[in-house]
């Protein structure tokens, strides 16, 4: 998908102030498992991807060697907005990009800094995306919602939502 349409605009505006996106993945058993994870992007790159900083000790780490298929979803409830990403995890082992998207913050759970041998560099490659923005107030939408209950229809453009498919 081009860098430039509207959709994908709005796809980065909609994440990009959202600290953490919870990371859906398989667990050995099959079932389906989420973790908090902060998104370390300053913007979705050429690749559309997103990436994070884990633990090479943990469970994740073990599990996404295994199975990459991931989710990656995003809420902002106050402003109404929603993101749902699936795609493919893998590791990169670049020293150059860890520490461009090396943050001060990351230094909490890494304290060797971006050459800590625990430190993994996860992408996820985004493959489908969908959103929902709801631009209109809260008053509008109560309005849209109590009408909706009256005359028994579904509630009719309670925003923009979109799916986008980037490779």
């Amino acid at each position: 998908m081009p860098q430039n349409t509207p959709a994908h605009e709005t796809l980065w505006k909609l994440i990009k102030d959202i600290r953490f996106g919870m990371l859906t993945h398989r667990t050995a058993s099959g079932m389906l498992h989420a973790h908090p994870l902060t998104t370390q992007n300053r913007s979705i790159d050429e690749h559309n991807e997103l990436y994070f900083f884990i633990s090479k000790s943990g469970e994740l780490y073990e599990r996404l060697l295994t199975d990459g298929e991931v989710n990656v979803s995003y809420a902002d409830p106050g402003d109404d907005s929603y993101v749902s990403l699936s795609g493919q995890a893998r590791f990169i082992e670049d020293l150059a990009q860890k520490e461009t998207l090396w943050s001060p913050m990351a230094k909490a759970w890494f304290p060797g800094g971006y050459t800590d041998a625990d430190l993994a560099l996860l992408a996820v490659r985004i493959r489908h995306a969908e959103y929902w923005d709801v631009k209109e107030s809260k008053m509008v939408q109560l309005f849209k919602m109590a009408k909706a209950a009256v005359t028994g229809e579904p509630p009719r453009e309670l925003g923009e939502h979109k799916e986008l498919t980037l490779s």
